[in-house]
């Protein structure tokens, strides 16, 4: 849903081809969606098929013929369903990745710290990253400084965390669980 909402939400914007659309959503949205192309061409064509989307061929130059897409009147109708339904509803991020921080007990302080830290330095590179994006127009800046105060309490937590490694040498208080090959 949250993807087809997207697509249809920029090409309410203007009309688009689908590298067109690709190439904004790497290029300013690529730090909070993950969103490969063949996904986009797809969906694209999911909502041709259903008349959300008409398309037509334009010629550019001597490249192949590329498919240019726009919004109707039922894709308008579509994307506003779509809009009240998300902005409804709460659907809890996934953080697939931090299952190992339920486990780094059985790894020595000595050896979390530093991995932790490492983690620590890619998502402040990735902060920076996002705070260097010019301002949005209009509401579209909110996705942005939503990712950004998720990237800063992340960052906030993780410290947190380090500390208590460092100062309790384990992952969760009342007692370490290391490795007995340790």
């Amino acid at each position: 849903m949250e993807r087809k909402l997207l697509l249809l939400g920029l090409l309410q914007m203007q009309e688009m081809h689908g590298y067109q659309l690709n190439e904004m959503i790497d290029a300013h949205l690529s730090t909070s969606i993950d969103f490969k192309k063949p996904t986009i061409y797809k969906l694209l064509g999911q909502m041709r098929d259903v008349g959300w989307l008409e398309q037509r061929e334009e010629e550019a130059g001597n490249r192949p013929p590329r498919r240019v897409y726009s919004i109707t009147p039922a894709g308008r109708d579509a994307f506003k369903a779509l809009l009240r339904e998300s902005l409804a509803a709460y659907k809890p991020t996934d953080f697939i990745d931090h299952i190992s921080l339920a486990f780094l007990d059985h790894l020595s302080p000595a050896e979390t710290v530093p991995l932790l830290e490492n983690r620590k330095a890619q998502i402040q590179a990735l902060l920076h990253r996002v705070q260097s994006y010019d301002p949005h127009q209009g509401s579209m800046q909110l996705m942005v400084e939503h990712q950004i105060r998720h990237l800063e309490m992340e960052i906030t937590w993780l410290e947190e965390v380090i500390e208590r490694v460092v100062t309790k040498g384990i992952g969760m208080p009342g007692g370490t669980h290391h490795d007995r090959n340790e």
